[in-house]
């Protein structure tokens, strides 16, 4: 598998505010366990910020890479041959996708707390998805690498 020219990949990691949360769970389950002792109650701590944690982090570890002549989205793996025009959407433009302009037969690799977002048509005739849908930080830059990957098949 050749390199595309313009390597591309993006961790959609969770946001910050998550990993308090995470805390704060932690911190409820450990006043929860008071009641039974201060062993309890770190156990409660120390198991409930964790598991809060590693639920965080598999959400957040969804990842977007152009690779060779591949995008690869989550679990969607699609040749750039079978893609076609890419638009890049701004918040607005973004929600009204995920919303009331969403096609249910439609890839959807969404995180709501990405605002922009790239917007995919796939031109495969074998293929019934019209479009993939992806939450991305850098769409110019995301798009840039489809183009590439595109001219360098």
């Amino acid at each position: 598998m050749q390199l595309s020219a313009a390597p591309y990949e993006e961790r959609l990691t969770a946001p910050r505010s998550w990993w308090l949360i995470s805390f704060l769970v932690g911190l409820s389950l450990a006043l929860i366990l008071l009641p039974f002792g201060t062993l309890p109650m770190l156990a409660g701590l120390a198991g409930g910020t964790a598991a809060a944690a590693v639920v965080a982090s598999s959400y957040g570890s969804i990842r977007i890479r152009v690779v060779g002549d591949s995008l690869i989205a989550g679990e969607a793996k699609l040749p750039v041959r079978a893609l076609g025009e890419a638009h890049v959407m701004d918040p607005e433009e973004a929600r009204a996708w995920r919303t009331h302009k969403a096609d249910t037969r439609a890839f959807l690799l969404l995180r709501a707390y990405i605002p922009t977002a790239l917007r995919v048509e796939v031109v495969d005739p074998e293929d019934p998805t019209p479009y993939l849908y992806l939450s991305t930080r850098e769409p110019e830059r995301l798009a840039e690498a489809i183009r590439a990957a595109k001219a360098a098949a």
